[in-house]
């Protein structure tokens, strides 16, 4: 598993690190961003934050944007960022260069159906490899949480909510909760995944709270300017699941802010001290 340093900068007291690897589980070569806080050391490793970016982004939108490292390096959180999808020469795209499906808009699942199933694996790149990778190449224990925004809350809430045992709580901004039944869901499912909606609840926030109860809390914050609330996103959907078996999942609507990362970088803070209270317990 090797891995190329491309560019690293002191933050915080810290580091910001951007890399490159090969992934097994793509299929092609993918970049990563790590922030490691100050008192990150092989005698003592921290705690990781998984942070899934939405639509469009890559691993930078978030470091760049979200205003989280002194945050985290005051909690001794580590946080990686990976893009959003496979990236290179082969990797399919929308052959309409659309902006919700394909290249940046991997939706965090294992894509089944030809030409994507060759490298659309993101679910287990963000579950399995890349959590391997990190563990051996940086000063990190095995303890970790997930976030995300957007797609990126889709993808933290339903590889948690799949993978319990891994992680120690789940966070999320203005998430796609109920992807199944949303047009931008919808498109990509059934290109990634096939005509059979009966295969695309294991990627539903929704369903599987519907299902069962969560042992992993959950914090949800979402803006109620968000233009994208009503169509795409469905939060009360999520809320409403949630209270069928009882799961610990806190949704605060936030008047006033949109889907940007204004909005994120105005409460990143208390998702880290969130994270923070699970991650040390």
């Amino acid at each position: 598993m090797t891995i190329e340093n491309i560019s690293q900068a002191k933050v915080a007291g810290g580091w910001h690190k951007q890399y490159t690897h090969t992934s097994e589980a793509l299929s092609c070569t993918m970049r990563f961003a790590i922030f490691l806080p100050p008192n990150a050391s092989k005698e003592n490793p921290v705690p990781v934050l998984y942070w899934l970016s939405g639509l469009t982004c890559t691993d930078e939108n978030f470091m760049q944007k979200a205003g989280a490292f002194k945050a985290a390096a005051e909690l001794g959180i580590a946080i990686v960022a990976p893009d959003t999808s496979p990236r290179g020469e082969g990797v399919p795209d929308d052959p309409e260069g659309a902006y919700d499906f394909g290249l940046g808009a991997g939706f965090y699942l294992n894509a089944t159906q030809a030409p994507w199933d060759e490298h659309y694996h993101m679910y287990d790149y963000v579950n399995s490899e890349l959590p391997a990778l990190i563990e051996a190449n940086f000063p990190v224990s095995s303890v970790k949480s997930i976030s995300g925004h957007s797609m990126g809350g889709h993808g933290a809430l339903t590889i948690a909510l799949n993978n319990p045992e891994s992680y120690r709580s789940i966070s999320a901004f203005s998430p796609i909760s109920n992807p199944t039944k949303a047009p931008w869901g919808q498109k990509a499912f059934s290109h990634y995944l096939g005509s059979d909606a009966t295969t695309w609840k294991k990627y539903d926030a929704v369903e599987l709270l519907k299902s069962q109860r969560s042992p992993v809390p959950i914090l949800v914050d979402q803006g109620e300017a968000d233009g994208f609330l009503i169509e795409q996103l469905m939060p009360e959907r999520l809320s409403a699941a949630a209270q069928k078996h009882g799961s610990e999942l806190e949704l605060r609507m936030q008047p006033g802010y949109d889907h940007s990362y204004y909005f994120i970088s105005s409460f990143i803070d208390d998702h880290l001290r969130f994270h923070a209270v699970h991650l040390n317990a």
